[in-house]
């Protein structure tokens, strides 16, 4: 029996769907040379690989153009990989390459996460202050031709190298939106991208807001950053925070871990993961050495201590995928914070990049993650403790809607995403309305309860502490009785 042995390296990632890999390994297989052929388990299925042989051979034979045995060979080892589920791939040198390239937080293109399903490349996220976010690309949408070339088909890793490209240089987008009657062509020019993955603002006296796009190598010390310049600018510690983790599509998992000892107690659990049979593979908790990258200084070592205690909610919908997902599920354990929002995506996988000897690697499922109380975010999410829609949205994607997922290992049933029927259609601007789309774009990552119904709610949520604690499920601490005088 084929013995595994894999040899972690530091680097891990919780990132969604296409262009992001879960974590990176080297993997080396020993055969044993005492299998035999008479063990079905062992043996080679020599019948289905005649199958293979006689396909190659008539292919070689007949097909209306002589094709090379390179491509032939490289096309089956990726319908073989791809058909395992939908974050499984076979990358070639230049892939591989590019894979590695989009977990640096730099690199040229349009800036957006995609997916697929149904054969076509779907949106998952827009990343903030990006051409993909300026040209109005949306959550959901298709993008049915790159140019003037049909998308149908194509993966993912094609996709991501034809929209990639040196900065300033022009590209068109083909669109379909749900609630759209005609396709949508959009005209975008490429730029180094350059995620800030963290911002931060003062909501009001007391209640800060922090904002995490995605989960990148300086995520935590980016993090530590925001919660001392709010204490800083409130001249006092805080007493409330939102944290804003809605359509970030994840990121490193590392950082995951990070933000969550940010809030968590020292050493308290924050996501395992179990592989084949059900068998634990990883677990990780609050402590420096599971989320610090490389020798050197705790980001967290001088957050102010409050943080650890202050009433705290965090925003999550169905674009909160897999580093956001372990993030809000270790905070919702914990009765750390409470949720609000709407289902997040449902991306519980960790894919496993196995470098190749020709340069190029596969992506593979090798395990799924869990919230510090065994549940499995796979294909259901994670469920708000206070629901609140987002009126603006018309239609959610989820992981459960793409073709061949993986399901929940718990027998959870399948969450679905679809059209929102209680979305209210976006109003047409006033005459009078700004036109100028980076004003506008930079009012809407400017955070305003007043319009936003959600982060309303999360607000009103931390400034009233026993409501806060119903929410958590908890009861509400009593304040301590006042010391009587001393006759």
């Amino acid at each position: 029996m084929a013995q595994h042995t894999w040899k972690k390296i530091s680097l891990y990632v919780a990132g969604a769907l296409s262009g992001i890999a879960l974590s990176v390994g080297v993997q080396s297989f020993a055969a044993d040379k005492t299998a035999t052929t008479n063990n079905k388990d062992n043996g080679l299925p020599i019948q289905s690989l005649r199958n293979m042989a006689e396909v190659y051979s008539q292919i070689k034979a007949n097909y209306v153009t002589e094709e090379t045995d390179e491509k032939l060979l490289e096309g089956a080892v990726k319908g073989m990989v791809s058909s395992l589920d939908p974050h499984s791939e076979y990358m070639n040198q230049k892939g591989y390459s590019e894979m590695k390239e989009s977990t640096s937080g730099e690199f040229g293109g349009l800036g957006m996460e995609i997916g697929a399903e149904d054969g076509w490349i779907k949106v998952i996220a827009p990343i903030e202050d990006t051409p993909a976010e300026r040209a109005g690309v949306k959550s959901g949408d298709f993008i049915i031709k790159i140019e003037n070339e049909s998308t149908r088909g194509m993966s993912t890793t094609d996709a991501v190298k034809k929209m990639r490209g040196k900065p300033n240089t022009k590209i068109t987008l083909t669109l379909t939106r749900k609630d759209s009657p005609k396709p949508i062509v959009v005209n975008l020019t490429r730029a180094m991208i350059k995620v800030k993955s963290v911002r931060h603002h003062l909501l009001e006296p007391n209640y800060g807001y922090v904002r995490i796009s995605q989960f990148q190598e300086r995520t935590v010390p980016a993090l530590a950053e925001s919660i001392s310049a709010l204490t800083t600018e409130n001249k006092q510690p805080l007493k409330g925070l939102v944290l804003d983790l809605r359509d970030d599509p994840g990121g490193l998992l590392n950082g995951a871990v990070g933000v969550s000892a940010a809030f968590l107690k020292n050493g308290s659990p924050v996501v395992s993961t179990k592989g084949r049979d059900n068998k634990p593979a990883m677990s990780l908790k609050a402590v420096p050495e599971d989320y610090i990258m490389a020798a050197g200084v705790d980001p967290l070592a001088n957050l102010p201590a409050e943080i650890k205690d202050i009433p705290m909610t965090v925003l999550i919908n169905s674009g909160s995928a897999s580093a956001s997902e372990i993030v809000a599920g270790a905070l919702q354990d914990h009765k750390r914070a409470v949720i609000v929002g709407t289902r997040s995506f449902g991306k519980g996988s960790v894919q496993s990049v196995i470098p190749l000897n020709n340069g190029g690697a596969v992506k593979i499922t090798t395990a799924l993650y869990y919230t510090p109380n065994d549940r499995s975010i796979q294909a259901v999410g994670i469920v708000p403790d206070v629901e609140v829609q987002d009126k603006t949205r018309t239609f959610e994607s989820r992981e459960a809607d793409l073709g061949g997922h993986i399901g929940n290992p718990l027998g959870e049933e399948d969450v679905k995403g679809g059209v929102l029927n209680n979305a209210e259609s976006p109003k047409p601007a006033a005459a009078s309305e700004p036109k100028d789309k980076d004003e506008d774009l930079s009012s809407r990552r400017k955070p305003n309860p007043e319009k936003d119904d959600q982060l309303r709610k999360a607000l009103d949520l931390i400034k009233n502490p026993a409501e806060w604690h119903k929410s958590l499920g908890l009861a509400a601490k009593k304040p301590a009785p006042a010391k009587k005088e001393e006759k």
